[in-house]
């Protein structure tokens, strides 16, 4: 609906002659002399005072108002008072992901965001103070991951204020503030040795989550999770269906798999009969908690791995009272590095190592993209030139000369590289 300036300070009124002429009014000298005003796509009217000498300013604005309103760009200028903490409250309580990771998504805003830009209003924000907020985040030394989590989190909300037409940009996206990077630092993967001394060490109870973890690449959470029924000892695939989480660090409940992706791995014979004989030592618990929520549906399953108290296993006491001590029993130090997630990025080493593609990996690994898995783990996969020398020699050879072959072939092929050249066409 097209808007109007008005002259606070002239009124057009009849003259002795029939003719409009101009008049002071009552406001005249005081304030502000324009006053542009429009009715919004609600049916509310808007304005905006401009002073003296600036009639051509105030027409634009209105102008570009009901521009906005006719692409359907429009934004109520009033809109961006609201503040980053008042919204960022109503978005988190309408997030609608899996109670665990709207807590982690809560705690870091109310801890890292809301101190430091929770009071300034949303259309006030430029891309200057995003940057000085991140260089107090960077102060505070928290790893370059988790401030890049803040950032994504702080992000997100400017982008729901966007499409809420609360704002015009996200100031997240400008040229000049970017996502903290990651730390260079590489996967390194534990040694054979250092996987079997950690079998021994820890408990008998416990000692097979070794296996699951560097043979089938499970999550802690995961192996806290795993029941009897999704081990398929015949078709020897173990279904990853579930996990056990904790709300508000307290409260245990079943959950699916990180990302809410299901995935059958493959079950290799040894610890296939590792975790028979773990059966047949210690009897599988069927335990029920509450699916995703405190109050959600009860799910009964028959886990592997409990407590003394025969009930789940909590994540920082286990790592506290069980897993800390092994890593110290068997001479490794003690670490984010050495946690239980180090036999996923063995598993991950040893099936690079034959061959296995990036693809596969990701799936069993259950992450969300292979080029997450790439970015992860290419350090790790094998140098390539010796399976070509072999996989030529193989053929040029033949089966009378296995020992004939250029001169030029650098160094004996392992075993290795020849299973991994078999492997790669699975």
């Amino acid at each position: 609906m097209a808007g109007h300036v008005q002259d606070r300070w002239f009124k057009n009124v009849p003259g002795p002659d029939g003719k409009t002429v101009k008049v002071k009014t009552e406001r005249y000298g005081v304030g502000h002399r324009y006053r542009a005003r429009y009715i919004a796509p609600d049916g509310s009217e808007k304005s905006k005072s401009f002073p003296d000498k600036q009639k051509r300013k105030a027409d634009a604005w209105l102008s570009n108002i009901e521009a906005d309103m006719s692409q359907g760009r429009y934004i109520d200028p009033a809109a961006g008072a609201v503040t980053f903490g008042q919204y960022a409250k109503e978005w988190m309580a309408g997030l609608t992901i899996d109670p665990v990771t709207r807590e982690s998504v809560e705690i870091r805003l109310r801890v890292h965001a809301l101190p430091y830009l929770g009071d300034r209003p949303l259309a006030s924000f430029r891309p200057s103070h995003l940057r000085a907020w991140m260089r107090q985040l960077e102060e505070t030394g928290r790893a370059a991951s988790y401030r890049r989590s803040i950032f994504a989190n702080v992000s997100a909300v400017f982008t729901a204020a966007v499409e809420d037409r609360v704002i015009a940009e996200n100031p997240c996206r400008a040229r000049s503030v970017r996502a903290p990077a990651l730390d260079g630092r590489k996967v390194k993967p534990w040694s054979v040795d250092r996987v079997m001394a950690m079998h021994e060490a820890l408990p008998d109870v416990y000692r097979e989550m070794v296996s699951l973890g560097a043979g089938c690449g499970l999550r802690q959470g995961e192996i806290f999770g795993l029941a009897v029924e999704d081990v398929d000892f015949l078709g020897g695939v173990i279904r990853v269906t579930r996990q056990v989480k904790l709300i508000r660090g307290v409260q245990a409940v079943f959950g699916p798999p990180k990302g809410a992706k299901e995935r059958h791995v493959p079950l290799p014979e040894s610890v296939a009969a590792a975790l028979e004989a773990h059966i047949t030592r210690h009897q599988p618990v069927d335990l029920t908690l509450p699916w995703k929520t405190p109050d959600g549906p009860p799910v009964t399953a028959s886990l592997l791995f409990v407590n003394a108290g025969r009930q789940s296993l909590h994540r920082t006491r286990f790592n506290r009272a069980v897993w800390h001590p092994a890593l110290v029993s068997a001479g490794i130090p003690l670490g984010r590095e050495n946690g239980m997630h180090a036999l996923r990025h063995f598993y991950a080493s040893i099936l690079l190592d034959a061959g296995e593609s990036i693809k596969a990996l990701s799936e069993y690994l259950g992450h969300h993209d292979p080029s997450f898995t790439l970015r992860t783990y290419t350090h790790l996969m094998p140098n390539s030139e010796a399976r070509t020398r072999a996989a030529v020699d193989r053929v040029l050879r033949g089966p009378d000369n296995p020992q004939d072959g250029p001169d030029t072939a650098h160094g004996p092929v392992r075993a290795s590289d020849l299973e991994g050249d078999q492997n790669s066409h699975n």
